[in-house]
Order: C-alpha cells, then structure tokens, then sequence
C-alpha cells in the first residue's frame, strides 16, 4: 500500500543567508577550514525548495533509527528519543516555532541540527549507516509516491463529475468533429466520457509510476552501501515500500527515473486538461454558444462589463507548458552523468515538485468547473441536424442494400456534390434528384439522415448510442464506487 500525502505548509525559511557557514554546516565536516563562499553557499544551498520533504526525511529517519536499535548499532533509548525529537521537531517546523536556516543547506541538515540540540548525543548517532545521498532519495520517492496518490484521488472526483454529466446527457445529441469540421452527430455524453476515458489511463499512469518507485534506497549509502549489520528490509517495510530495498547502491542514490516517470504522467494529464480546456473556451463562444461555465469559473474585464471569459478553461490550456517543461528539464539534468551521485541531481527537485503542483492545483479545479457547466440542449440538437452529418450513415443504409462501401462512399460523394450545386442539402434532394445521380436511390433512403435514429443505431461497444452511453455510465459508477468514489 502506496502512503497517501497531506502535505503542510512548507516551514517558514529565514529570510537572510548568512555571510559564513560555520565548517561543519550544511554536512561539510572537519576536512574544511573555511566556510564555503557566500555566493556559492546561496547556489548550494536548496532548503528553499526541499522543505517539502519536511514529514517524509522525519518519517525515514525515524524508521532508521528504529532499524539502528533493532540491529544493535544504537540502544532503544536511543532510538526513542531520536523519534520523539524528530517528532518535536517536525511540530515546531510545521507550525512556524522555528524557522528553517540557509547556512544548513538543506532540510535534512536543519532537522538533524535541531533534534541534536534537542536530544544531545542520540542526535548525533542518528547518520550512522546512512548518507544525505540515500536519504534525499528516500525521502522524494516517499514525497512523490504520496502525491502521486493524491492526485489520482482527485482524478477520480472529476471522473465522479463526468459521470454525473454524461448521464444527464446520455440523450443529447451534439456534432462531432473531425478538424474541426462537423463530422457526425454523437451523444454529449458520449464526448464527455471520452475524457473519463483520458483521466482513467492517467490514474494508471501516475499508479504505474508510483510502483516502479516502490524499492526503498534507504541503507545503499553515499554509493557503496555500509559495512555495519544494518536491516533494509526492515526499513523498507516501515516505509511502506512494497518493492523492498534496492538492489543496487550505485543505481539507488543516482536513480531520478521516478521523478521523471511521474513528470510525463503529469504533463500528459495535462495535455488531457487542456483539450478539455480548449474545447470549454471553444463551444463558450457566442458563435458555438453550446456550453456556459460557471460564474465562480470566469472572470470579467476591467474595460468591457459585459465580457465572461472563461479564464480557468483557459489556464487548463496552459498549465501543461509547464510540466512538459518540467519533463525536458528532469532528462536534461539526467542526461550524461556519470555514477553515482552527482550534485546535478539536486536541479531535478524543482521540476519534480512543479509537475506535481501544477497537477494538483488543476485538478482541484477540475471537478467544480465540470459539475457548474450549463450546456444549451437546444443549440446542440439543432446543430446535430445539419443533414451533413448523416452522409455517412446514408452510405452504411445503402451497404445494407447491398453496395459495396466503397461505391455507397462514392455514391453519397456525389450526392453531397449535386447538393451544393443546387443550394440545398442532402436532405433536401428530391425523387428526380437522386435518380439523376443514380437510378437504384429513391428518397426512403433519406431516411438514414435521421440523427435520432442513426445514433442510436451505433450500439457497438465504445459507440455513442444514448443505450450504450448508459451502459458505459453505470460501468463507470460501479468502478468509482469500488474506489470509493460513489457517484450518487
């Protein structure tokens, strides 16, 4: 069982970096005599950004420790007052007693900083077996695996939300499009379920990639894992890594496939998002006039009063720039490093926690913006009468009267084109008409036109028929409420 994320606040961060780091800051240790350059200590430094990490670097260490106790390479009592002052120390960063300092680089300096000064000598037990390498590798698959679940909740909430719309609209007839070109009529049901289909292959996507990222790095050390009796197994199943440890040292610490895994899986949600998003801002227009979103989803104009744009459809658009950018950016830092670790591998932070932002802050839209849209039945049906639409559906009654598809297709062709020359539609075509193009046709078969009748003939599976819509429908309702997510 994958953990789910609720992420706090990130802890307040001290606003200056300060001139000099004592020698041993930030992990530097006794090899140095000087502190690091003031521009460089700001360059290195990366608490700013790994103070999300927050829970999960006092999780995995506690689940070190208690492994460090287990094994016999501290005592429990040792063990026990590292776990209740890293639990001190996780409450005074979450709640703003503390604020996080620069000059220890990172979160993990700063938490391990403070539950020394807490605990005195446990503190400085607590590194023993472990480097900042496997640590900060734990700790942003931990970071990102509880996302990953939580994003995939929210994906199922909208689905939740298509599902209810897609039901009320089983019946409703709308143009499809191909290039954006009226195509054939389908249901709007039918099209909305299209993106249920979309969101269901993302929420495997981000469930893949959170079980690839389920080995635990914790014990492979700076690179070369460690000589002392140390129990992975044990840690790994504290943590709730149900792939065990890792199974190589090098590959452990140097590893980012994960957060590049589950960038892709955010970028493409994404590219999803803004299909739907464009579509939103498309069908809003007064000349579609299909759909009206939702006050709480628009905004107005500062010059024109009237003006109601569609500002979330349109950031829904635009929010997969980002993580695409998120994407190239993880490869790039990859790209070319030599093992194990290098400190390249700190820029792939960054990336990995705005693919994930960006995602939950879209889907947290997702699910109120699709519930509050209003669609004009009216303006849709009268679209889906364009005569247009059923040529198709002309030719496949005219395969059932024994043509071959390919006459039948050349056949409406060019009824389609005598249509045009005499300003009409295919509808409109008379006996003589039709018998100029083609003595076999007389007007029962203008019949097919019907766009009631032809798209409830579509009942194959994965076809926009109201019957089959529903059934697709309660198909859905019964999976989401199987998650937990009952649609009722």
């Amino acid at each position: 069982m994958m953990p789910s994320s609720v992420e706090p606040p990130p802890p307040p961060l001290s606003s200056a970096v300060p001139p000099a780091a004592s020698p041993a800051s930030g992990g530097r240790g006794a090899r140095f005599q000087g502190a690091m350059d003031p521009a460089a200590a700001a360059l290195n430094a990366s608490v700013d950004f790994d103070r999300r990490l927050l829970l999960d670097d006092v999780r995995g260490s506690q689940a070190h420790a208690r492994m460090l106790a287990e094994v016999g390479l501290i005592s429990p009592a040792d063990a026990e007052a590292i776990v209740r002052g890293l639990d001190q120390t996780a409450g005074e960063l979450a709640r703003g007693e503390r604020v996080l300092d620069a000059a220890l680089e990172d979160i993990h300096m700063n938490v391990e900083s403070r539950l020394t000064a807490l605990v005195g000598e446990p503190g400085r037990r607590l590194h023993t077996a472990r480097s900042r390498n496997d640590q900060v590798a734990t700790d942003l698959k931990l970071y990102a695996r509880g996302v990953a679940v939580e994003l995939v909740a929210r994906i199922d909430s909208a689905r939740v939300a298509l599902c209810r719309q897609a039901r009320r609209h089983a019946h409703t007839l709308v143009p499809g499009y191909t290039h954006l070109q009226r195509a054939q009529s389908v249901t709007l049901g039918h099209h909305l379920l299209a993106y249920a289909e979309m969101l269901r292959r993302d929420r495997g996507r981000l469930l893949d990639a959170a079980r690839r990222a389920g080995e635990c790095p914790l014990g492979s050390g700076a690179l070369a894992s460690t000589g002392l009796p140390i129990d992975r197994e044990m840690t790994a199943r504290a943590l709730g890594f149900e792939g065990g440890p890792t199974h190589n040292s090098l590959d452990a610490v140097s590893d980012r496939d994960f957060a590049a895994e589950l960038a892709f899986a955010c970028a493409l949600l994404g590219v999803h998002l803004s299909r739907l998003g464009e579509e939103l801002v498309l069908w809003s227009t007064t000349e579609f006039g299909f759909v009206r979103l939702g006050e709480g989803y628009c905004s107005g104009s500062s010059l024109m009063p009237q003006k109601r744009n569609p500002d979330i459809a349109e950031l829904l658009r635009a929010k997969p720039a980002r993580a695409i950018g998120d994407v190239v950016a993880l490869l790039t830092v990859s790209k070319g490093l030599p093992l194990a670790y290098n400190k390249d591998l700190q820029e792939t932070q960054e990336p990995l926690y705005d693919a994930l932002e960006t995602a939950r802050a879209s889907l947290a839209v997702l699910p109120g913006l699709v519930a509050g849209l209003e669609f004009d039945v009216t303006r849709m049906t009268e679209a889906a009468q364009d005569p247009a639409l059923g040529a198709t559906d002309l030719a496949e009654e005219l395969v059932r009267r024994g043509l071959p598809f390919r006459e039948a297709h050349e056949l409406v062709g060019r009824l389609v084109r005598r249509a045009e020359e005499l300003s009409t539609s295919l509808r409109g075509l008379g006996a003589a008409e039709l018998a100029a193009v083609d003595a076999r046709l007389d007007p029962s078969v203008l019949a097919a036109l019907d766009p009631s009748k032809a798209v409830a003939a579509r009942t194959a599976v994965g076809g926009p028929a109201p019957a089959r819509v529903l059934r697709e429908v309660e198909r859905l309702e019964a999976e989401l409420a199987e998650l937990g997510f009952p649609v009722e």
